[in-house]
């Protein structure tokens, strides 16, 4: 479940509610390029601004149109109840694997943040990937944090952020943590711009934002590392240089959400206001960007 590529894909919105014919076409393409795992309701899927009964229909949907391709969802809340019934609803929508981030209003500790993933953990019977997302929990996990809750039950992979395209760095990172969490528990790479570098030196999966979208140049990038091709894997990470621009100065939300709009797979626009897409001078690079890489 927690090994090469794990797509993201958008949860497209209307003034309605779930673009629901939007998410299902977004959800073929991944089905139909072949992706490791799906991950719907992740932070690019608007997880945390979806109504109880949306995330439930999401994850529904994700599963019935995943073609078999394991599903994982995203069950963050700010309350441990909820997470708890949002845990109850993704089982018995079949996903899976569960996705879950400390989210909080109240910044947390780390005894709480255990105490969420231990409470959690005892009423699952799939697998949990630990979400460590910084930008948007504000909560930075230590890796004595991490190595306390790789322990528990069900828990089978770690969403690293931050990780660097510097190979060596990323290197002794992985080999830093890796004695100090069980054999079974995969470290992944939270991040698209290092990912080839991640996947490379001793990383285990790449939780993608832009194969949420645009899949077959990440799935070459994942391929070219699992047979230990590293030249290849890095030259196609190269060859998104102007995505990656586009995600370091606005975010890879907005960019993705915009380049979905601007293709017409998804309505404009697609993102649960305040959040808008990419406009203006950006959104025209974008489009430019686009019919550069996948145009031709």
């Amino acid at each position: 479940m927690f090994t090469g590529l794990s797509a993201f894909p958008l949860t497209p919105l209307t003034d309605k509610g779930i673009d629901e014919k939007a998410f299902v076409r977004l959800m073929e393409r991944l089905a139909e390029a072949g992706v490791d795992s799906i991950g719907a309701l992740g932070s690019t899927g608007s997880y945390a601004y979806l109504k109880h009964s949306e995330r439930d229909r999401v994850a529904r949907l994700a599963v019935e149109h995943a073609r078999g391709i394991p599903v994982m969802v995203s069950i963050g809340s700010v309350r441990t109840s909820d997470v708890l019934h949002l845990a109850e609803d993704a089982q018995r929508a079949g996903v899976s694997a569960v996705l879950l981030a400390p989210v909080s209003y109240q910044k947390l500790t780390e005894d709480e943040v255990f105490t969420l993933y231990e409470t959690v953990s005892r009423h699952l019977s799939v697998p949990l990937c630990v979400y460590d997302n910084p930008a948007t929990t504000h909560f930075e996990f230590s890796d004595a944090l991490y190595a306390r809750i790789a322990q528990l039950p069900h828990v089978g992979s770690i969403k690293i952020p931050g990780l660097s395209a510097d190979p060596l760095t990323t290197r002794q990172r992985l080999a830093a943590l890796r004695p100090q969490v069980p054999a079974h528990v995969t470290l992944g790479a939270a991040g698209d711009l290092a990912a080839a570098t991640v996947l490379t030196e001793g990383g285990d999966v790449w939780y993608s934002v832009i194969a949420g979208l645009f899949p077959e140049i990440p799935l070459a990038i994942t391929r070219a590392a699992q047979r230990g091709d590293a030249q290849t894997a890095q030259a196609l990470s190269a060859q998104l240089e102007p995505l990656w621009a586009l995600f370091r100065s606005h975010g890879s939300l907005r960019v993705v959400a915009a380049a979905a709009e601007i293709l017409g797979i998804v309505s404009a626009p697609c993102l649960p206001l305040p959040l808008q897409s990419l406009s203006g001078d950006a959104r025209q690079h974008l489009t430019s960007v686009l019919d550069t890489l996948f145009q031709h």
